[in-house]
């Protein structure tokens, strides 16, 4: 009995020692408590820094590739108008042409189209090479293809009576780029698309060519651009983006249409 009674007492005293509070203790707790948050609001803030620097730094790189991009374009877009403006030249050269100047109007035409090749095409190749040139070909396409293109083959056929092919065209491309880089090459839709536009300028020496008495000449570029608009009837449906081509497409038949109610 003795030795229970003492065992519960000592049992209910440490009790009584265990649910008291022990001053020291919960201070050292607390001083625990109230360090954590500062150390993780630090890391959380060093973190955070971090994150922010290299977001910054990744979109100062683009911001600095779409300048670059942008001012490229810009000079790309120049280069193209001094093609489209000295390709003119040359076409208006071919047209003084007539039965008793042929070769001086053609040396002078294919030496001014010699001029446009060196000149301002080598200043379009040296801004695209080494580049994805495919991403400015809206910047360039309308000077290459709406008069370069045409320049070239109305000067071929005003030679030798045949079409300038494609391969012949990228072939004097080539040179004017560097080994080590992919050259500028012209696509086979702005190649179609400026033969497009070289019937055009078919149809206006035709005309020209009758009026000057020259009929087999004219009949012969009739025959010439007929074969290029029905040739082109079979392909266009094939092309995706035909739009640019199915307007010229209507134009090409005009311009077939005049050559012939004009023999």
């Amino acid at each position: 009995m003795l030795l229970t009674r003492l065992a519960s007492s000592t049992v209910h005293r440490l009790f009584i020692m265990a649910s008291k509070p022990n001053p020291h203790l919960l201070h050292q707790v607390a001083g625990a408590a109230l360090q954590i948050p500062p150390k993780t609001a630090r890391t959380m803030s060093r973190t955070s820094e971090s994150s922010s620097s290299s977001f910054k730094e990744a979109f100062g790189n683009y911001a600095d590739y779409l300048n670059n991009l942008n001012e490229k374009r810009e000079r790309v877009v120049k280069a193209s108008r001094d093609i489209t403006m000295n390709s003119k030249k040359v076409i208006f050269q071919v047209h003084r042409i007539s039965k008793y100047n042929r070769d001086e109007v053609l040396d002078k035409a294919e030496k001014d189209l010699a001029a446009v090749t060196k000149q301002y095409m080598l200043k379009l190749v040296k801004e695209l090479q080494g580049t994805d040139f495919w991403k400015l070909r809206r910047a360039y396409s309308p000077g290459v293809v709406q008069e370069y293109v045409e320049a070239a083959t109305f000067c071929k056929f005003c030679r030798t009576g045949t079409l300038l092919h494609l391969d012949e065209i990228n072939a004097t491309l080539l040179p004017l780029s560097e080994p080590s880089v992919e050259p500028l090459q012209i696509n086979v839709l702005d190649y179609l698309l400026g033969l497009a536009d070289l019937t055009g300028e078919l149809m206006r020496l035709a005309i020209g060519r009758i009026s000057d008495g020259e009929l087999e000449y004219a009949k012969k570029i009739c025959q010439f651009v007929r074969d290029i608009y029905r040739e082109l009837t079979l392909i266009v449906p094939y092309i995706d983006d035909g739009s640019d081509m199915k307007i010229k497409m209507d134009t090409m038949l005009q311009s077939v249409v005049k050559i012939e109610n004009g023999i």
